[in-house]
């Protein structure tokens, strides 16, 4: 909540790694992301920090839900938000997952 004060206009976001997918583990995990920044724009920004190679899909999660990459930070963080304030986002090169991460 601290974080939210101090940075009105980013989104707090921990990305990590979905535990059945043989991607490498993201250097950073942590996130102040712009409010307006696309889902699509942020899963480009993540496919380059993994070096992803060209035509390899990156897919990401938040509470088992596929976000529209049309979509703003702002909202799917209003909407799947965890009681910290954070929006807890998985990654995987698959579009679906067998079960329930947490």
């Amino acid at each position: 909540r601290e974080i939210v004060a101090k940075y009105p206009d980013r989104v707090p976001v921990i990305v990590e790694r979905y535990a059945k997918c043989d991607l490498p583990e993201l250097e950073k995990k942590k996130y102040l992301v712009p409010r307006d920044l696309s889902v699509g724009h942020f899963i480009h920004i993540l496919s380059s920090r993994l070096s992803l190679p060209p035509g390899k899909a990156l897919f990401v999660f938040v509470k088992n839900t596929l976000p529209q990459t049309a979509s703003v930070m702002d909202s799917v963080h209003r909407s799947f938000k965890d009681e910290d304030g954070y929006l807890y986002m998985y990654y995987s090169t698959e579009k679906t997952f067998g079960s329930y991460i947490m």
